[in-house]
């Protein structure tokens, strides 16, 4: 059996006969995907796992009020955007420190033993973790998910310009961090 397309599986979203199993093959095709970019704003396997079931959820609730008219991915990644804000928030209430993510980023790497390009994975993380909410998205859209500005745009719902800026200005933030440790 082929496998099936994203405009087939959009298709079985719209069914409700066929919901169900098209759901679980949208979660087979994206669940890596989206788990990784979740994990790599969140940090911690537990939360990423919490945010990605979140995001899954809301993904099978919605199904039918997907129009489309943009590609699969990007409606996952903005529900997945959108439930990692959530999370910030969440994590502003209960006040997790900087010191915090450094330790569980440190703790990971020491599992392997960490070697020098370790470490400076480690520093480019925290960099990282340092952005601003925003920034930080945006990177990690730009830099690991190798988005364009345009499915940015759908993820986000700013503009490219807003979205240019907020990449070069964590780009340059994490030069600056990585040029001074």
């Amino acid at each position: 059996m082929a496998e099936k397309t994203d405009l087939e599986i959009w298709q079985m979203l719209q069914h409700p006969v066929s919901r169900d199993k098209g759901f679980t093959l949208l979660m087979e095709r994206y669940k890596e995907r989206i788990y990784w970019y979740i994990r790599r704003l969140v940090i911690n396997h537990e939360d990423a796992e919490d945010v990605l079931q979140e995001t899954f959820i809301n993904a099978y609730r919605y199904a039918g009020s997907f129009n489309g008219k943009s590609k699969i991915y990007t409606w996952l990644y903005k529900i997945a955007t959108n439930e990692c804000i959530a999370f910030f928030r969440r994590s502003k209430k209960t006040d997790i420190k900087m010191v915090e993510i450094s330790q569980q980023l440190e703790n990971q790497f020491s599992e392997t033993g960490a070697e020098t390009s370790e470490t400076i994975l480690l520093k480019f993380q925290e960099a990282i973790q340092l952005l601003p909410e925003k920034q930080r998205i945006v990177f990690n859209l730009r830099y690991y998910d190798e988005l364009s500005y345009e499915e940015m745009e759908e993820i986000t719902g700013s503009s490219a310009g807003t979205l240019k800026t907020n990449y070069h200005y964590a780009t340059e933030k994490v030069k600056n961090y990585l040029n001074n440790f």
